[in-house]
């Protein structure tokens, strides 16, 4: 009789309550730091990585009056903060022109810097385009997605869950637009029943909604990733609570979070820019974290032994940098992170060389993947 009165929903749905809805897991007051360690948590090196690369684009387009930034599933402002106080130091006034934009669904924490405009949603910035940087860190793994597992005879179906317990069974054929997807996207999901797969076509969408924002600059999106001949085939479904992995109930107590298409994303990005602007658009790119914070700046190197000597304050102070630096390059860990950076204009491809561009055919540590339209 229990499973008569359960309630069964589409991952899709469930997610999106247990996480997003009024009493959801990122509307808790303790935010995502309170369960999970990020990169812009591990290390104030992250900041100065991406307020390099901010200082890259501002260049590239020709320093603006002014330059965006758009944090993208923003937390509790932290990268903005950290960002903020690099760019201080930078030069051509860049600060004075830094306009900063958190897209956020949770309220605005207290405190957070005033210059910081704290938006709900992509469609509250302003209209017209922005020139600048949007950076998504962590953000698409945590935008709700539908699961399909295939059957005994070898057909796709939606995975239904129960929001008490994480109780699941299959519903309904995978059909229409999500089918489409499966087949482009994720074919091998059909090759034996049993196996999962991750219909990302909402991030794809969400995706190409951050690119069209901007009207000039460079868009990134950071996040564990796969792609087309190397997807699981069990998918990435996985909760995470205080620290440590757990069984994904969507019920609101934990993360929940599958890893990303990030092929997927970055060919609606593609499209995206290649129906607002006639002509050719920019290709995405795919590298890396280690290569990526490598091109900016950011180097695991232990400091000389000498300065223990001359200096033990400032010799221990470069060891923690360099352990800090170490973890958000260690490929087993954030080092495996996934960056697609879609430029919008073409004055922003390549700006992750040493002096801020690469070659066509240049790759940084010989890891970034250029992607066709």
């Amino acid at each position: 009789m229990a499973s008569e009165t359960r309630t069964w929903l589409g991952w899709r749905a469930a997610t999106e309550h247990a996480l997003y809805g009024p009493e959801g897991f990122f509307r808790r007051t303790e935010g995502p730091a309170g369960h999970f360690r990020t990169s812009v948590h591990a290390s104030r090196r992250y900041a100065a990585a991406v307020a390099e690369l901010l200082r890259r684009v501002d260049r590239a387009l020709g320093h603006p009056e002014e330059l965006a930034l758009v944090d993208v599933g923003a937390g509790r402002g932290e990268l903005l903060t950290g960002v903020l106080a690099e760019a201080a130091g930078l030069p051509g006034r860049l600060a004075e022109r830094l306009r900063p934009y958190a897209v956020e669904r949770a309220e605005r924490p207290p405190g957070l810097d005033p210059r910081i405009a704290w938006l709900g949603g992509l469609g509250e910035l302003p209209r017209g385009g922005l020139d600048g940087l949007l950076f998504a860190n962590e953000w698409l793994d945590n935008v709700p997605v539908d699961i399909a597992e295939t059957d005994a005879d070898g057909v796709p179906r939606q995975v239904r869950v129960s929001p008490e317990d994480g109780a699941e069974r299959l519903g309904e054929p995978v059909g229409g637009a999500d089918a489409d997807w499966l087949a482009r996207w994720w074919p091998s999901a059909r090759d034996e029943p049993g196996l999962r797969a991750e219909i990302g076509r909402p991030r794809d969408e969400a995706w190409a909604e951050a690119v069209r924002v901007l009207r000039s600059g460079l868009a990134v999106a950071v996040d564990y990733a796969h792609e087309c001949g190397a997807r699981p085939p069990f998918g990435t479904l996985a909760g995470f609570r205080a620290g440590r992995e757990v069984r994904p109930v969507p019920d609101g107590t934990c993360d929940l979070t599958c890893h990303v298409a990030i092929d997927a994303c970055a060919a609606a990005g593609a499209a995206a820019l290649r129906d607002a602007t006639p002509g050719r658009a920019p290709a995405p790119v795919l590298l890396p974290q280690r290569d990526a914070l490598r091109a900016l700046g950011v180097e695991g190197r232990r400091p000389p032994l000498a300065l223990a000597s001359s200096d033990p304050a400032a010799y221990v102070r470069a060891l923690g940098g360099a352990g800090e630096a170490a973890e958000l390059l260690d490929p087993a860990g954030l080092g495996g992170f996934t960056w697609l950076l879609q430029p919008t204009a073409a004055a922003c491809e390549g700006l992750l060389g040493p002096d801020g561009r690469i070659d066509e055919g240049d790759t940084p540590g010989g890891g970034a993947e250029r992607l066709g339209p």
